[in-house]
């Protein structure tokens, strides 16, 4: 319950802090180029996160989870001095923007790590749904209330509040108890040689390679490129409809789009997962698709919600799906090795959108979206390998070809 607690308050944390830079970039500014600039920075990060596999897998995961979250309450708090000393710039919340992400990428490896030792096996995809319930509960919530408190607070008060959220985060990781812990990640050090930082990086890379996996992750670059794009482009997107309350509502409802499928995750998850990837993202652009062309604040929000339900699904199954297939030693590379290299183009994609914007205008590049989700969906569909695969249930490392 800690664990989950804890994911849950952190969540807040990155719902309260992530609106709130993106729009205070907006505001300062008034330009897509710099919020493009923006979600580079928030994103970035993700793309060394296969860097720190080999860390998650040797330190205390307790430890790790505690530290990331004091050290970001901390950073958080730079952003409310300059602007109480008078020095508040765009430059100062681009600053802290990247050093706060690259902190958050131990969270995830290290959640993901240590949940197979709370929970059975046969357990880990209503684990993962729980987990995915409250973080994407907790974004639609306190999306929309972002959006709110910044209309009426302005957004320098909610990084004083973020920074609370992340100090009672802290306080709840540390009441996780793991076996890991306990008993030491270098318990077997006289059995085996040590392994060098390298040596243990590459090994989670070798595991990997010429598996189903990196077929995975090469459809999801393209895919993730174009969504970056459409991040850094949002909040103009949303300006034309209602400025930062429909900014924050329609975060709100893809956050509740996203709660909404993990919850029903464990109803589609006996069927066949290569078929699921097809059905649902092809679903998901044209809801995206149809959310952009009504331009109308209340059948925007629906369509985007119902989009983000078939999108919603796919985090539990197939984080279950790797937690059921790498064995507990390798977990923690395999999981980071994963997030890192399937979300690389999302920075650089946030870096571009604003520039392309300028070409094909904001709406342009929000069909672009959609289609990459589409896209998504026919790459699975066209290839065998991908589209044979079995349900999670089915799948073990020889399935995946590990």
């Amino acid at each position: 319950m800690s664990l989950l607690a804890g994911r849950v308050i952190t969540n807040i944390g990155d719902s309260l802090y992530f609106i709130a830079a993106m729009w205070l970039v907006f505001e300062l500014t008034g330009s897509a180029l710099y919020t493009g600039i923006a979600g580079f920075l928030v994103r970035g990060p993700a793309a060394l996160q296969f860097l720190l596999g080999p860390l998650v897998d040797d330190w205390s995961l307790r430890r790790i989870l505690v530290g990331t979250q004091l050290i970001q309450g901390v950073v958080i708090l730079a952003i409310p001095i300059v602007a109480f000393t008078g020095h508040l710039s765009v430059w100062a919340v681009l600053a802290v923007m990247p050093i706060l992400s690259l902190l958050n990428q131990f969270v995830y490896p290290a959640q993901s790590a240590a949940l197979p030792q709370l929970v059975e096996d046969e357990q880990l995809v209503q684990a993962n749904s729980l987990f995915a319930m409250a973080r994407n509960g907790m974004d639609m919530l306190f999306n929309a209330v972002s959006g709110v408190l910044i209309a009426i607070l302005g957004a320098v008060i909610i990084f004083l509040i973020d920074a609370v959220t992340f100090f009672i985060a802290a306080f709840l990781f540390a009441g996780v108890v793991l076996t890991s812990d306990i008993e030491g990640k270098m318990g077997e050090a006289d059995e085996e040689p040590e392994q060098s930082y390298m040596e243990k990086l590459m090994e989670g890379i070798n595991y990997v390679r010429g598996s189903v996996l990196v077929a995975i992750v090469y459809g999801a670059l393209l895919a993730n490129f174009v969504f970056g794009a459409g991040i850094a482009v949002f909040p103009a997107f949303a300006d034309q409809i209602g400025g930062s309350v429909a900014y924050g509502l329609l975060m709100s409802v893809a956050g509740a789009g996203v709660f909404a499928g993990a919850m029903l995750s464990n109803l589609v998850d006996q069927y066949p997962y290569g078929w699921f990837q097809i059905y649902s993202k092809v679903f998901a652009g044209a809801c995206i698709a149809a959310a952009v062309y009504v331009l109308w604040l209340p059948a925007t929000l629906a369509l985007v919600f119902i989009g983000f339900i078939a999108i919603g699904m796919d985090g539990p199954m197939t984080e279950s799906m790797i937690q059921s297939s790498v064995p507990e030693s390798l977990l923690g590379r395999v999981s980071s090795l994963m997030g890192s290299v399937s979300t690389a183009m999302i920075p650089v994609g946030a870096l571009l959108g604003g520039v392309l914007s300028e070409f094909i205008g904001v709406n342009g590049v929000m069909y672009l979206v959609a289609a990459s989700a589409a896209f998504y969906g026919v790459y699975f569909l066209l290839y065998p390998p991908l589209r044979a695969l079995p349900p999670v249930a089915q799948m073990d490392a020889s399935t995946l070809r590990l």
